[in-house]
């Protein structure tokens, strides 16, 4: 059996790394630090924590050139996109700095006969399940909110990344949060997932494909432990009648290959209605074509290489299984004859259900373009689909786009005229097959705690 995983550069495709696994007795033995940590943790006040928090924002972006590259060595991304992932890290940990008192302070209430004390307390050591597409971001926004809340966190990084996961586990200790509080396990999935079993383990975040986030839900459920889940969507952008189509254009091609097409709350499905269909088309697929593609190195380049040549080859299997169903290939579409895992800014129209392109995530720079009759019709398809993460609406009438993403669009976030990944001060989660729970905006610092109630009888 192989104990090791490999980190490989999917520009290069060099072997960056190898690692040693840890066995699964080890990973049981770093549960344990992490509970007895957590007992003397968990009585440091809030504001203590804060200054730990406001440190590692501070580390953190003194690291960036450093983590921006170990992101475009291990998974591809384009390196100046690395740049804003650090600096959207150190905005989530000064933000959770600030509201974690007033989000956990207790409430006083009354009773008949009495008054209460409302309390929010940590609960123990939460395991994170990570992806590798946001490498830094996914692990810091569930591990900062949950030292904040007291509690201590352990995780499970994808292999691809674990150069990101032991530097992650560097800088919280360089900040100064006492060791075990987090720890980066170089585990596979099999250990993780027999860490959830462990009596010390009280709660479970996942970040990934839905498959297996209802697994970690079942398995988790079984043992009445909380889960929050963010995984994967296919997320729809309407193109209304009255939309301005040249900033519809400009927002759909970011929405769609930023982090090389590789993010779950990426523009996916484009339903254009007839009326602005042909232009829409012309114009996405001009600035499609004008995107660079090349080494994510390079300032120029808009699109890197995928992750992992597996997850080139299964997007090119699921546009060849939609081609094969009747869609039709306007660009891109074929694997490059090149060095590294790249697949090119694509585009399919003529896209119907039961096709991957339409009924599955495309986690790629693979564009679905879906002809619909009118604005009634386009909110109808965006609905239909068994993920509700994100979405957008594009219109001149915001006040009508507002109407339509507050009361009949099925995600957790719509964006209106415009593409945005997530913002320290809101909430980001999903619906349906896209999971549930919430992170940021002061929500996520909630999901783990105990919300504990102390009556006081008072004398008559």
């Amino acid at each position: 059996m192989d104990n090791t995983a490999k980190t490989i550069n999917p520009f290069t495709e060099e072997t960056l790394n190898t690692y040693n696994l840890l066995s699964e007795q080890e990973a049981q033995n770093a549960v344990e630090n992490a509970h007895t940590c957590f007992e003397s943790w968990k009585l440091k006040t809030v504001k203590e924590r804060g200054k730990l928090a406001f440190k590692f924002a501070d580390i953190l972006e003194e690291n960036k050139e450093e983590l921006a590259q170990l992101m475009t060595d291990e998974m591809g991304k384009v390196k100046t996109q690395g740049f804003q992932e650090v600096e959207l890290c150190a905005a989530i940990c000064r933000y959770t700095a600030e509201q974690a008192e007033s989000m956990l302070a207790d409430e006083e209430r009354e009773f008949d006969g009495g008054k209460a004390i409302v309390s929010y307390q940590p609960i123990g050591v939460i395991l994170g399940i990570q992806p590798w597409n946001f490498p830094l971001y996914q692990v810091i926004r569930y591990s900062i909110t949950n030292l904040m809340a007291g509690n201590t966190t352990i995780l499970k990084h994808a292999a691809n990344v674990f150069g990101m996961a032991q530097k992650i586990e560097e800088m919280y200790l360089e900040a100064g949060f006492p060791k075990y509080s987090y720890q980066s396990l170089i585990i596979d999935g099999e250990t993780a997932s027999s860490l959830i079993e462990h009596d010390k383990v009280r709660g479970v975040t996942f970040t990934g494909s839905d498959g297996v986030g209802k697994k970690v839900a079942e398995n988790a459920a079984k043992l009445s432990k909380k889960t929050v889940l963010e995984l994967g969507s296919n997320d729809a952008y309407l193109v209304l009648d009255d939309a301005d189509i040249p900033l519809a254009v400009e927002a759909c091609v970011q929405g769609r290959v930023i982090n090389n097409g590789e993010t779950c709350v990426s523009a996916k499905r484009f339903i254009v209605t007839e009326k602005n269909y042909d232009k829409f088309k012309s114009q996405f697929t001009h600035a499609m074509c004008k995107l660079t593609m090349g080494d994510p190195n390079d300032e120029n380049t808009d699109l890197g290489p995928m992750a992992r040549e597996d997850l080139r080859d299964k997007i090119h299997e699921q546009v060849s299984d939609s081609i094969v169903a009747g869609a039709t290939a306007v660009l891109g579409c074929e694997i490059p004859s090149r060095e590294g895992f790249f697949y090119p800014p694509s585009i399919l129209e003529n896209v119907t259900p039961n096709m991957p392109a339409y009924d599955d995530e495309l986690f790629g720079p693979v564009a679905s373009l879906i002809k619909v009759k009118d604005d009634e019709e386009a909110m109808q398809v965006a609905n239909d689909s068994r993920y509700g993460l994100g979405g957008g609406i594009f219109s001149k009438d915001v006040e009508k786009a507002t109407e339509l993403a507050l009361k009949h669009f099925d995600t957790g976030m719509v964006n209106i005229n415009g593409y945005g990944l997530a913002q320290p001060n809101l909430p980001f989660g999903g619906v349906k097959d896209s999971g549930y729970g919430r992170e940021h905006g002061g929500f996520g610092i909630r999901e783990f705690v105990n919300v504990k109630s102390v009556m006081i009888t008072e004398k008559s």
